[in-house]
């Protein structure tokens, strides 16, 4: 697939042994030792996606997400010995896509990180748009319509809209919809999302009724 994928793994011969096998599948994979090479790495470059190790020397994997998803929508996978459902949790909060717990199938690993690699480009993104449900994102001139009437959008609402197209018919936690449209760093309340959530139904009428709420959950795009 000719993918661009960062290995943050401090196992030397596991990172070899996952560097060789994206290499064979035609992908271009882009090694770090730790956790502080992989932020390096990520500055200079963009990838289609990273995967990173949690136990790692100089910063941890939990701390590179958190990093990362400040700036970067990339798809990330966690390479884990962890199991803890607490452990899972909190990464999928700062932001992870995936868990793959160690010892993993190459097989498998390689299969999740093209679907999110596909999903993020992706099977909804053609040519600079996501569209689903009769509404349509161009991405460069950040442009909304619903049906064939534009809509506009604050900032806040784009990334939103977006976030949730990008995980079409998966829910989103509040708690996810802040990492990514707002930031780890955001300190304010996570009902500040259903806020934008009725702001953005409100703008797009009749289409609004793909975002459907899920109680105790979060939020979710049908389409």
């Amino acid at each position: 697939m000719d993918c661009k994928i960062l290995i943050a793994e401090d196992e030397p011969r596991l990172r070899e042994v996952l560097c060789d096998y994206f290499k064979s599948r035609g992908d271009v994979p882009v090694e770090a030792a730790d956790g502080a090479a992989a932020l390096e790495l990520s500055k200079d470059g963009e990838f289609d996606a990273v995967l990173l190790d949690i136990m790692m020397p100089e910063l941890d994997g939990l701390s590179v997400c958190r990093t990362l998803r400040r700036t970067k929508d990339v798809p990330i996978i966690f390479l884990t010995a962890l199991s803890d459902e607490e452990d899972k949790l909190l990464g999928y909060e700062l932001g992870a896509d995936d868990y793959v717990t160690k010892p993993f199938s190459l097989t498998l690993l390689y299969a999740k990180t093209m679907a999110l690699i596909r999903r993020s480009r992706g099977d909804l993104l053609t040519h600079d748009r996501l569209s689903a449900a009769g509404i349509t994102l161009e991405l460069s001139t950040r442009r909304v319509f619903a049906g064939r009437r534009e809509v506009s959008l604050t900032p806040k609402e784009f990334a939103l809209l977006s976030c949730l197209m990008r995980n079409r018919n998966m829910v989103m936690s509040r708690e996810q919809l802040l990492v990514k449209c707002w930031g780890y760093d955001y300190e304010g309340e996570s009902r500040a999302v259903d806020t934008q959530i009725r702001r953005l139904r409100d703008k797009l009428g009749e289409y609004s009724a793909c975002i459907k709420t899920v109680i105790k959950a979060g939020y979710k795009l049908e389409g």
